[in-house]
């Protein structure tokens, strides 16, 4: 068990970094939705905006409940954000909002990481939802039935892959939003140009801990079978 005791203790250092990030990112875009845009449109309309210069009119723009919800949905091509985004009028609105355009961008145009992703999320949700248990019981059952180790390797593998190839995903659609608010004046000086990177930056960062921790957890799991008597 101690083994387990080891991973556990690792789990709980990677949940540390986890909220630390997610501490700075809620510092913020508490700090940048406190800085209002110079030309005064929501995030509701940047985000209409941005889609339209894209030529996208299949995919609506709806408000989601809950802090930090924002979020695209590929199915049914929706870009959904927070009420904070869908009616807020300040630089973090306006990041989060072409950010999430970003990825509706990633799939009018059939960017190849966004498709890849939406593949593997069936196997990535069965393997998530089950790897608690088969960790537990790779562990307490290691000397009987050693093939457990290698069911929680292949599970944990999933899930780290599923982290990594997420992170393409994510600073690609941050630096089409850059881009896209930087060319069409939305952020209309440097002041809110930096704003809005600086908030999409611990955002990716988000990304960043989860598959830190993902493939820390990974690699563990390897030389824990490798060192096996």
């Amino acid at each position: 068990m101690s083994d387990y005791y080891i991973f556990m203790f690792i789990g709980v250092a990677m949940s540390f970094i986890g909220m630390f990030v997610q501490g700075r990112l809620k510092s913020k875009f508490k700090k940048y939705s406190a800085v209002g845009l110079s030309n005064g449109l929501t995030g509701k309309e940047i985000a209409e905006r941005m889609l339209h210069d894209y030529g996208i009119f299949d995919v609506q723009v709806l408000p989601s409940q809950g802090y930090l919800s924002d979020h695209y949905h590929p199915t049914k091509k929706t870009v959904n954000l927070s009420p904070d985004v869908y009616s807020g009028r300040s630089v973090s609105a306006a990041a989060v909002a072409a950010h999430e355009c970003g990825h509706a961008v990633q799939h009018a145009t059939g960017y190849s990481m966004l498709q890849l992703r939406s593949k593997i999320v069936p196997i990535v949700q069965v393997a998530s939802s089950i790897q608690q248990w088969v960790m537990l019981g790779a562990f307490m059952l290691a000397n009987t039935f050693p093939q457990l180790l290698l069911i929680a390797i292949a599970v944990f593998g999933v899930t780290a892959a599923f982290a990594l190839i997420t992170l393409p995903v994510e600073f690609d659609a941050s630096d089409r939003a850059l881009v896209w608010l930087k060319n069409e004046n939305i952020t209309a000086n440097t002041a809110e140009y930096d704003g809005a990177k600086d908030a999409l930056k611990w955002a990716a960062m988000t990304y960043v801990a989860a598959a830190l921790t993902a493939v820390v957890q990974l690699i563990y799991l390897i030389m824990r079978y490798n060192s096996r008597d």
